[in-house]
């Protein structure tokens, strides 16, 4: 008989803990959960637009993020902010290992959630393991039925949050529960609502190991000043090993004298352990350094009256005596990248202009003969006003002596907030005055009742073929 090429999965029963890690997971947990589930529905005004603090709004290809209002145009700076998850995380993970995985990240929080559903219904550790290993009967089928059901409500509650994200939130989520939803709404939604359900209840610890590519790849970005969740095997084994406590065993003093290490070999690291590793036995990139195993030891410890610490965040060069020294080449390199990126993305939003021009030449044709003998050039342009008020604006021509400008708009070019125009210029003049067959010139939009609001500036070119140049 063949080999299989794979390993069955063995299932998890993670056992509860108390300790200064597991609350900090949990009150991170309640903040990430607060600030998902809540911020579509937080209002904000702009004086214009919608109300809504976060929005992204496809169809009119803006996103709001309370005040900042970031337009098509501004994609660069999406770029830029996937560079700085990138650095940051780069940099974190170089200081203090999978620190992300094991308190930040989604698939942690939301398997958090759902296996706390599971315990308070199906109870601890052990009647959970009893619970799965009996026959199916009317209290399995309720318990995991109960289970189900409120984990596929939380899975659904997840997507409609998500959605609510690109639309307006109380006018959305009236479509989504009366039919009148855009069929995109229901299909986010559903879509959010099963790969929930399948990662976080089902595939657990299975996506972190074998679907993430970071657990793959993070062990580059160590060294050995990094911080890691590690178990102290020194003073844990010393020269006969761990012991579980016995008459002769029980004082600390004892073991020390004996060679027995600190390690009782209770379990309960293990135990606690959502990926269901022995962290005993060395550092496994299966570890997500949620720390729990920390916890779940130093209860241990203090019970006994054991100095706690056995399990803790380390480096390597700790463990082997040395001192870290988090200042490595690598580390001020991700720092380094990472403050430039983070400087470049602010001063690129605070420097924005709060109206954008854009003057395309029409080059076909490029330039005209009229009948009079001038020579006339087209140009599109796209006016955007990025500002919550309307804007009142004059267009003129500088550079271009005797030039004359026509168009619709030149007069009075009305904005109304968060709104563009588009419209065509043409330039008139005769040959003779251009004097060369390109001449750079600028279109001028000077602002209407605005006082110390300066005019914006477009440099463009105008042509005249070389065979209708004229000298004077």
């Amino acid at each position: 008989m063949s080999k299989p090429s794979f390993e069955a999965r063995v299932p998890i029963y993670p056992r509860t803990v108390k300790g200064r890690f597991r609350k900090l997971k949990t009150a991170i947990l309640l903040l990430a959960y607060g600030v998902y589930f809540l911020l579509p529905w937080l209002r904000w005004d702009r004086g214009s637009g919608p109300d809504q603090a976060v929005l992204f709004d496809l169809a009119g290809r803006r996103f709001y993020i309370f005040d900042l209002v970031v337009y098509a145009q501004d994609i660069f700076w999406l770029a830029g902010l996937l560079v700085i998850f990138a650095m940051l995380l780069f940099f974190v993970t170089g200081l203090a290992g999978r620190v992300w995985c094991g308190y930040f990240c989604f698939q942690t929080l939301w398997s958090d959630v759902f296996y706390m559903v599971e315990r308070w219904i199906q109870g601890e550790r052990n009647k959970r393991m009893k619970l799965a290993r009996s026959p199916w009967n009317a209290n399995k089928l309720i318990r995991y039925g109960l289970t189900w059901l409120i984990w596929l409500l939380i899975s659904l509650l997840t997507g409609l949050a998500f959605t609510l994200y690109w639309g307006d939130a109380p006018e959305l989520f009236m479509q989504m529960i009366t039919g009148k939803a855009p069929f995109a709404a229901y299909a986010t939604t559903a879509f959010l609502t099963a790969t929930t359900y399948v990662m976080a209840g089902l595939a657990r610890e299975q996506t972190c190991t074998y679907m993430c590519p970071y657990a793959r790849f993070q062990g580059v970005m160590f060294d050995s000043d990094t911080l890691i969740v590690a178990y102290d095997e020194k003073r844990g084994e010393r020269e006969k090993g761990r012991h579980k406590p016995s008459k002769q065993l029980l004082q600390r003093e004892s073991r020390v004298e004996n060679g027995v290490g600190d390690c009782i070999d209770c379990g309960f690291c293990v135990q606690v352990c959502p990926v269901g590793i022995d962290i005993r036995k060395g550092q496994q990139y299966e570890c997500i350094s949620c720390a729990l195993c920390i916890d779940a030891c130093d209860t241990i410890m203090d019970s006994i009256g054991y100095p706690s610490g056995l399990i803790r965040y380390t480096s390597e060069k700790e463990l082997e005596g040395g001192k870290s020294n988090p200042y490595s080449l690598k580390n001020i390199g991700y720092a380094a990248v990472l403050a430039i990126t983070i400087g470049a993305l602010i001063w690129s939003i605070m420097t924005r202009s709060d109206v954008e021009v854009s003057v395309r030449q029409i080059r076909q044709p490029l330039s005209v003969l009229l009948s009079d003998g001038r020579v006339q050039n087209r140009y599109e342009i796209k006016f955007n006003n990025k500002t919550s008020k309307p804007r009142h604006y004059r267009l003129s021509i500088r550079g271009l002596p005797e030039a004359e400008l026509d168009s619709h708009w030149k007069d009075d070019i009305k904005l109304n907030p968060e709104h563009s125009i588009k419209f065509q210029a043409r330039i008139k003049q005769k040959p003779y005055i251009a004097g060369s067959n390109r001449t750079d010139f600028d279109f001028v939009f000077t602002p209407m009742g605005e006082e110390n609001a300066e005019a914006v500036i477009h440099h463009s070119m105008f042509y005249v073929p070389d065979n209708k140049l004229k000298k004077n």
